[in-house]
């Protein structure tokens, strides 16, 4: 039995918000229920929208909810060593390359739809929406409607929005890593197959859904991608829990962390999101459900945890 290590892994993008609540409420409930440590780990490798007060705010807000990390914070912004250090092993097996496309110049070279086609959910927490990619296959039926969405990852995107595939344009042109160019890591293609602790037996192909993975984009930032799946290799992360919004990364950060060096992956645990409508996943925009706000009302903790989860079923 290995230890359980969870996060808990916010991007200092804004306030805290009810959907970040549910997220902190599974992997509290679940990481204590196996007598696992939780780390609080603050995913500011976007150095544009990241902001301090939002990190002060962040950290504030969790102890007066009583949610007690193990051990002090770490800031992805203070990584860039450890990341050129895994970006160093991919380039020494030949896998790193510059790229150069924009995301207009790979949506114009997308099919005609710019992206991949979406599969309507089977099961009840579709709620009429469209949930993932053709091309990462989900076996089994989740429990429950959508509900909130998770502390880290991408921007907000609706669940109709597709994702675009990278068609290797600039796989071969040997392109110097010069300003203005990112960094893709080369997939070949892989079936990756885990057990979702709560979808059950999943199946993805990276190099289907996405393509090459970019690991830095053109500013200079990290991606989501390249980060969080280093920090849970160096971590020592063995159970990641996350909103459903995140399922279809799996596949890809399983590859990756293979191509690094990692033996033996974590286990996954994705749950139900909150939707602010049956298309959209709730935001740090959205007032109405910020923490601070709930707070300035004269909500209590417990209240403001019920709250939160009363929004999930599932």
């Amino acid at each position: 039995m290995r230890d359980i290590i969870s996060r808990f892994a916010p991007a200092p993008t804004g306030y805290l918000h009810l959907g970040h609540i549910v997220n902190a409420v599974y992997v509290w409930r679940e990481t204590r229920a196996r007598n696992g440590r939780i780390l609080l780990r603050i995913e500011d490798h976007d150095r544009q929208r990241s902001r301090s007060e939002f990190e002060a705010a962040i950290v504030e807000d969790l102890a007066w909810l009583g949610f007690a990390a193990d051990g002090p914070l770490v800031r992805q912004s203070e990584r860039g060593s450890i990341y050129e250090a895994a970006l160093d092993r991919l380039r020494a097996r030949g896998l790193v390359y510059a790229c150069a496309c924009t995301r207009s110049d790979i949506a114009r070279a997308s099919p005609p739809d710019g992206a991949r086609a979406f599969q309507a959910s089977e099961g009840a927490e579709s709620g009429g929406a469209r949930a993932f990619q053709a091309s990462g296959t989900r076996r089994g039926r989740p429990s429950g409607r959508p509900a909130t969405a998770g502390p880290e990852g991408p921007a907000l995107r609706t669940t109709r929005d597709a994702e675009l595939r990278y068609p290797g344009t600039c796989r071969d042109r040997a392109l110097p890593d010069a300003p203005g160019c990112g960094l893709r890591v080369r997939l070949d293609p892989s079936v990756e197959r885990f057990v979702d602790l709560r979808h059950g037996p999943q199946e993805q192909r990276p190099s289907e859904q996405c393509g090459d993975l970019p690991v830095r984009d053109r500013d200079g930032n990290w991606t989501y991608q390249f980060a969080a799946t280093v920090d849970d290799y160096v971590q020592g992360v063995t159970l990641v829990i996350r909103g459903d919004d995140l399922l279809e990364s799996t596949g890809r950060q399983l590859q990756l962390a293979r191509l690094l060096g990692r033996a033996e992956p974590p286990e996954f645990l994705h749950h139900a999101l909150i939707m602010r409508t049956v298309d959209q996943k709730l935001s740090k925009s959205d007032g109405d459900t910020g923490i601070r706000e709930l707070r300035a009302a004269g909500w209590t903790p417990a209240r403001v945890i019920e709250r939160a989860m009363s929004l999930v079923h599932g």
